[in-house]
């Protein structure tokens, strides 16, 4: 098992080379959602529904981690050791239990009599040690496929969840860019987890003479693998979250998608500057509509030209040109422009 220090000196050598480059490529997402022709918009309404989801179920898993949540463990409920004789084992059990031992506590006390069964005990859990029919002691792989339903139960539903969450027809195009990323990173872990348990050696414990040293593999297990599917949750909300507002993950517009978008702006434009024609065509042959029509723009004329001849917008319009606009500058460019467009002029008189 990987200690927190080893852990720490990882990240403290490799921390300064990778944070700089999540950041770039932080910024590089942020680029292309500029450079991909698509501008960032707010989350649309089936991702957010498709966000809500995985948040929940998230929080759900969350709290699976929780102690109560997961089966008991009977050696940390009577603080025992693993070479702790059966007997004694349940008689501790039986002083905490109000109404007696359970049905699952009488079977484990059938079956926990060997240093090998509490092995299996904390490598299984109590369900398989108890539980199981066909399962026995010195058929380790029995308890195997038992336990296999235990291990894949959470990893199937929250496959469904993530295939419900990127579904085409429950969030739409937004969701499908990452139902296959989706599917294989939960195959991925899946197939981790199975393998973790069929290779971990239980015999590890066997050696442990403290309650603290024994490595409550069983439980620890189930702690990280409902972690690592929340966080697959996270991570494919974060996801989605990105590229559905275009903020990362964007696929630049094609071609016929910028042509589409250009031809309805023209077909829009062209429908606006027919109606305006119409309209115009029916005035100009109505008389009282024409008369209308010409006194509103000699009235127009007459206000703007009181209005422009007043003292203080002149002033206004004054003092704008000579603090906002380079009037000499504007002059010397167009009397150099003349100067080389009559330049051109008298060299080709010249020419000819």
């Amino acid at each position: 098992m990987v200690s927190w220090g080893a852990i720490k000196s990882i990240l403290i050598f490799f921390g300064p080379m990778l944070l700089p480059k999540a950041i770039g490529y932080y910024r590089s997402f942020k680029a292309g959602a500029k450079n991909g022709g698509r501008p960032i918009r707010p989350v649309p309404s089936a991702v957010s529904r498709a966000l809500g989801i995985l948040f929940v179920i998230a929080v759900i898993l969350l709290i699976a981690t929780l102690p109560m949540f997961s089966e008991e463990n009977i050696f940390t409920t009577t603080n025992s050791r693993i070479q702790i004789p059966v007997d004694v084992l349940f008689t501790r059990l039986t002083a905490i239990r109000p109404h007696g031992l359970t049905e699952l506590d009488l079977r484990l006390r059938e079956k926990l009599v060997s240093l090998e069964s509490k092995l299996l005990y904390l490598k299984f859990g109590p369900d398989a040690i108890g539980n199981c029919l066909f399962c026995k002691a010195d058929d380790h792989r029995s308890f195997y496929y038992y336990a296999m339903s235990y291990v894949l139960t959470p990893h199937v539903f929250n496959l469904a969840v993530l295939a419900a969450a990127t579904s085409g027809m429950f969030v739409g195009e937004e969701g499908t860019v990452w139902r296959r990323f989706a599917t294989i990173c939960s195959v991925i872990i899946a197939a981790v987890d199975l393998s973790y348990l069929s290779e971990y050696d239980h015999k590890l414990n066997a050696k442990a003479t403290r309650l603290e040293d024994l490595d409550m593999f069983f439980w620890r297990t189930h702690t990280y693998r409902y972690i690592v599917l929340a966080g697959l949750d996270a991570l494919v909300g974060w996801l989605l979250f990105l590229s559905s507002t275009n903020r990362a993950f964007v696929i630049p517009v094609s071609a016929a998608e910028r042509l589409e978008t250009a031809t309805k702006v023209l077909e829009s434009a062209r429908s606006k500057m027919s109606a305006s024609a119409v309209v115009l065509n029916t005035v100009n042959r109505d008389e009282n509509l024409r008369g209308k029509a010409q006194g509103y723009w000699v009235n127009e004329t007459r206000v703007m030209s009181e209005i422009m001849a007043e003292r203080e917008v002149v002033d206004s319009v004054n003092s704008t040109l000579e603090s906002r606009v380079n009037i000499a500058a504007i002059t010397l460019d167009a009397d150099s422009y003349s100067k080389n467009m009559m330049g051109g002029f008298q060299a080709l008189e010249q020419a000819s």
